[in-house]
């Protein structure tokens, strides 16, 4: 495992990254797969190869969110049009990717690849009502109704981070309270 750790430090090094990205631009937005690109990746992040655990790959595009042009007169200055969205990439591809898999939980997400248009992020699902995810005792938390909506509600990694909950230092407890 650290072999694979250590070539994914720089990716862009690889023979095939070109080729894995004109591939990935070809694709839809979310796309299920087979297995993880990075094995190791999604095994730190709770992943095990058995049924009820899904793999999916989703494409979020990269930059500032562009509102509408307002019609009718306003002033110069409230005419700003790009504005920041609080939640990070990552945490949008999960949206994303519960939308598409209603009846699934997002565990979590790991980078998997971007380019100047768009970012993509790969998303551990787990079924949550699946006889296998039920009796392991890793994971069968998930079953439970309270985690339900994971993802929207900002408790994966991503949407604690976004929520300014993995700080560490000085001020941190005050955002915890």
């Amino acid at each position: 495992m650290t072999y694979l750790s250590d070539l994914w430090k720089k990716p862009r090094d690889l023979p095939s990254w070109k080729s894995r990205l004109i591939e990935l631009r070809k694709q839809q937005t979310i796309v299920r797969l087979e297995r993880p690109t990075r094995i190791d990746k999604a095994r730190r992040l709770g992943y095990k190869a058995k049924q009820g655990f899904v793999i999916v790959r989703v494409k979020v595009q990269k930059g500032t969110r562009k509102t509408p042009k307002p019609q009718g007169g306003r002033k110069p200055r409230s005419f700003g049009r790009y504005y920041p969205i609080d939640k990070s990439k990552q945490a949008i591809a999960e949206q994303k990717a519960a939308t598409k898999f209603p009846n699934m939980e997002v565990l979590n997400s790991y980078w998997v690849a971007e380019d100047g248009q768009h970012k993509w992020f790969e998303c551990i699902l787990v079924d949550p009502s699946h006889p296998a995810i039920k009796h392991d005792k890793d994971i069968s938390w998930i079953a439970n109704q309270k985690h339900t909506g994971r993802a929207f509600r900002g408790l994966t990694s991503a949407g604690k981070k976004s929520r300014g909950l993995r700080r560490k230092g000085k001020g941190a407890e005050k955002v915890r309270q």
